[in-house]
C-alpha cells in the first residue's frame, strides 16, 4: 500500500500476522536482520515503516545512504550494498508476542538466508532477540565471537523508537562505527 494517509485502528488490526518481502540480493556488504514487522510494517508493505522508527535516519546518519530513504523506497538499499530480513516475518503489534521458539526457528532461517546469500557481514538489529534466537544468553553488542555461516556477525541496538536507551545520535554513532568495521574487513 503506498497511500500516504496513515493507517486506520481497524487497517493496523488487519495487518496482524501479515509478512513482508525480504530485501536481499546475493553478496551484499551487510545484511541488517530486525526481529519482526510491526503492524504498521504489515500495513504498509516496507520494513521499519512506523514513522517513529529510527532505522532510515540512522542509516543515512551513519552513512549507509547518501540520503534519508523512506520506507517505500527500501530497495534501494540494495545499490548501496544493504539488505534487510526478519527474525521471524509476522507482523505484530510489539516483538514481545513473539515466543521463544519462533526467534529459535527465526535463527535457523537466518542461518540459510546467509549460505544461500552469502553476505559479507550480518547485523542483527537487537541484542535480546539475538540472545534467545542463538541461545546465547550472554552475548553483548557488538561484534560476536563466532561467524555466522561463516560470516562476521555483529549485533547493534534496535532502532525502534521504544528503544530508550540510545539517543538518535547515539544510534547512529554505533551505526557508524559499525560501518567504519566493515571496511577493515
Amino acid at each position: 500500500m503506498e497511500s500516504k494517509a496513515k493507517p486506520s485502528r481497524a487497517d493496523l488490526f488487519a495487518a496482524v500476522d501479515r509478512s513482508i518481502e525480504d530485501v536481499i540480493a546475493p553478496g551484499l556488504r551487510v545484511l541488517f536482520v530486525g526481529i519482526n514487522p510491526g503492524l504498521y510494517s504489515g500495513w504498509s508493505g516496507h520494513h521499519f515503516a512506523r514513522p517513529g522508527n529510527r532505522f532510515w535516519p540512522t542509516l543515512h546518519a551513519a552513512g549507509f545512504t547518501p540520503r534519508r530513504l523512506h520506507p517505500s523506497e527500501e530497495r534501494e538499499l540494495l545499490d548501496y550494498g544493504c539488505g534487510v530480513t526478519n527474525f521471524v516475518n509476522r507482523a505484530t503489534a510489539t516483538a514481545a508476542e513473539l515466543s521463544a521458539e519462533e526467534l529459535i526457528a527465526g535463527g535457523a532461517r537466518l542461518v540459510q538466508t546467509v549460505r544461500r546469500f552469502q553476505p559479507q557481514s550480518v547485523a542483527v538489529l537487537g541484542v535480546t532477540a539475538y540472545r534467545t534466537a542463538f541461545r546465547q544468553p550472554k552475548a553483548q553488542l557488538g561484534r560476536q565471537p563466532g561467524l555466522l555461516a561463516e560470516t562476521p556477525v555483529w549485533v547493534l541496538p534496535n532502532p525502534s523508537g521504544l528503544n530508550a536507551h540510545y539517543t538518535p545520535t547515539a544510534l547512529a554513532e554505533v551505526f557508524a562505527d559499525f560501518r567504519r568495521q566493515l571496511e577493515t574487513l
